[in-house]
């Protein structure tokens, strides 16, 4: 009898179109466990976070056996092993019987009828077969299962959400064409990690003609209703499949609330307990009332009749007021000198039900996503505001500031373009007067200062010329120990800064001042340091390239160290860059080996940070 066979056959099965994207440490972590001498492991996560499809990429080319649980199955037993198992078997048989399997998949482990999950439990205690098991991490699992890493069996790896800057990059690479980020940062909100629903989701909006071009870009933007696909309504079944009209009434009410949150006294007590009970609404400490999950108001209301709808809908016209206070409270977190993450529901509704922002709301909030190096969301806001007020002065501040320090622009070899030009005028302008300029104002990322006490002054600081700023910054503010440590040339100090203006929610700003970092430091391995933080934090601002990140580039490498990093950082696999070069494959590895260490990169996924960035001209 034949129990296993090559594992690219299970592979086809399992493989989504979208390449695999991200999780470059867990395959390694899982690979590692597959080494001579382990058992195996455990990985567990949400439904759709990618779980099997890491399993699939590290047991790819393998000679695996493969068994999964499935719904309705859980009284048969032994039904997960079936393909593999002749006949009706004791525990004791079906072991001997696989003794041959050296390695074998465990999928949807969570599933297992009790036989099976025993059966796995025993292979693990007694078995030479290693294992890799995938279960996921909410509702009950089978206690066979839960006592492979409880009991110290099996290592486990619970599977984190994809990281935002990777679902862009596995999003651009899904899709035909770019999304614009607003799009974006929807889908990575109503998905919340879940991958087979992010790709259903932009399946859907793409094959239905619900993606229009946005004027001047080349990409796309999604506004309005969610699809009500199969996927979508399977995910959404505990809202939508409410019988109890009050529980129903409740729940579309809520639904059509969004952006703004009732009181709980609004609504029949009971009924909320039972929802709530039931993980559908969530109640703050404030009292008032939240659908549990981003997706349910969008698909109630997409649900709701044509009357239904009527009677309970609200109308842009209806946050007028809750749109101020959200302007003013992003204000205040600017003036404050703190652009961490803050709630701001109303204006992302406006534009995700496709209604017209305000410019002076879309030019704090692309300011606000500017100063959080959200580069490319920042230009979005901008474009928003300017589709209802063209000739806006300050939306089209923010667009050439955030276009022009992102990676969105021409071959610097070009005639220098408007965007360029603008941003060139106000970072390398002339400097600062100490007349026109006042040490005495609240911070220099204020919005309501003049300009020339804001940002042109700490932009001296960014570009590399404190000296143009001491003096003229708020005394003992963060930006002003920003300046006076770069221009004493102090390591530490730029590192200590840098990691504040990280926790303010400044990254941009504190990808550079770790890359200054790097040149002051005298210790090599304090430079290595900040070099890996200023590459992590610059993987997350949408592209950036300013003057300051410019400096990570390639100086340590030698010319061939150079040539190969900026091949493979084209997307080249070994063998391309072997072959353009006239090398061997493992002299290429071995080049790419030491560049790694050299920069503080852990894998190509952060090279393009390092060597896609343009020339910078002197001022």
């Amino acid at each position: 009898m034949t129990t296993h066979g090559r594992y690219e056959r299970d592979a086809r099965t399992l493989e989504l179109p979208w390449p695999f994207t991200g999780r470059e440490d867990e395959l390694e972590l899982v690979r590692r466990s597959l080494a001579a001498g382990r058992h195996g492991i455990v990985v567990t996560g949400p439904a759709g976070c990618g779980k099997t499809r890491l399993a699939a990429e590290a047991l790819r080319g393998t000679d695996c056996a493969r068994v999964a649980g499935a719904p309705g199955t859980h009284r048969i037993p032994f039904a997960a092993f079936a393909h593999l198992l002749p006949e009706p078997v004791s525990l004791h048989r079906a072991v001997h019987l696989l003794s041959g399997v050296r390695l074998l998949l465990v999928d949807d482990a969570h599933l297992l009828d009790d036989a099976s999950a025993a059966l796995v439990h025993h292979l693990a205690v007694h078995g030479p077969t290693r294992l890799v098991v995938v279960a996921r991490d909410s509702g009950p699992l089978p206690g066979a299962v839960s006592r492979l890493w409880t009991g110290e069996l099996l290592p486990r790896l619970a599977l984190e959400p994809l990281p935002d800057e990777d679902t862009a990059q596995l999003l651009t690479a899904g899709t035909a064409g770019s999304l614009d980020p607003l799009t974006m940062n929807r889908l990575r909100r109503l998905c919340e990690g879940d991958l087979r629903l992010l790709r259903d989701l932009s399946a859907a909006i793409g094959e239905q003609g619900l993606l229009a071009r946005v004027p001047g870009t080349d990409t796309r933007a999604w506004r309005g209703p969610v699809p009500l696909t199969e996927t979508v309504r399977l995910r959404t079944a505990p809202v939508l499949g409410r019988v109890r009209p009050e529980e129903r009434e409740t729940l579309d009410r809520l639904a059509f609330a969004e952006p703004l949150a009732p009181h709980l006294d609004a609504f029949d007590l009971p009924t909320l307990e039972r929802l709530e009970s039931d993980g559908l609404v969530r109640i703050d400490a404030a009292g008032t009332v939240h659908l549990a999950r981003p997706l349910y108001g969008p698909v109630l209301r997409a649900a709701a009749g044509t009357l239904r709808a009527r009677r309970l809908s609200r109308t842009p016209d209806d946050c007028t007021s809750a749109l101020k206070s959200e302007a003013a409270a992003l204000e205040d977190r600017i003036e404050e000198g703190d652009v961490s993450a803050l709630a701001a529901p109303v204006g992302r509704w406006l534009v995700e039900e496709g209604g017209t922002v305000p410019p002076e709301y879309a030019a704090v909030r692309a300011r606000y996503a500017r100063l959080r190096g959200a580069l490319r969301e920042s230009a979005a806001w901008a474009r928003e505001g300017l589709r209802t007020a063209p000739d806006d002065p300050a939306c089209a501040t923010e667009l050439a500031m955030s276009t022009a320090q992102s990676g969105d622009l021409e071959d610097p070899g070009t005639p220098e373009p408007p965007l360029r030009a603008a941003y060139r005028a106000v970072t390398y302008g002339p400097a600062p007067d100490a007349r026109t300029s006042r040490a005495d104002e609240p911070g220099p990322m204020t919005h309501r200062a003049p300009r020339a006490t804001a940002e042109e002054v700490y932009d001296a600081v960014r570009v590399g010329a404190p000296e143009r700023a001491l003096g003229l910054l708020p005394p003992g503010s963060l930006f002003a120990q920003h300046a006076e440590a770069l221009a004493r040339g102090d390591g530490p100090a730029l590192d200590r800064v840098a990691a504040v203006l990280e926790a303010r929610g400044y990254l941009l700003f504190a990808a550079e001042a770790f890359a200054q970092a790097v040149t002051a430091h005298r210790d090599p391995s304090a430079a290595r340091t900040s070099r890996t933080r200023a590459i992590t934090l610059a993987r997350r601002c949408q592209g950036a390239r300013t003057p300051a990140l410019s400096g990570l580039a390639l100086g340590e490498l030698t010319a061939r160290q150079r040539q190969i990093v900026t091949l493979a950082a084209a997307g080249l696999s070994n063998r391309q860059i072997a072959e353009r070069l006239t090398l061997s494959v493992r002299t290429v590895g071995n080049h790419l080996y030491s560049a790694y260490t050299r920069l503080g990169a852990s894998d190509r996924g952060d090279l393009p940070c390092l060597i896609e960035l343009p020339a910078t001209r002197s001022a």
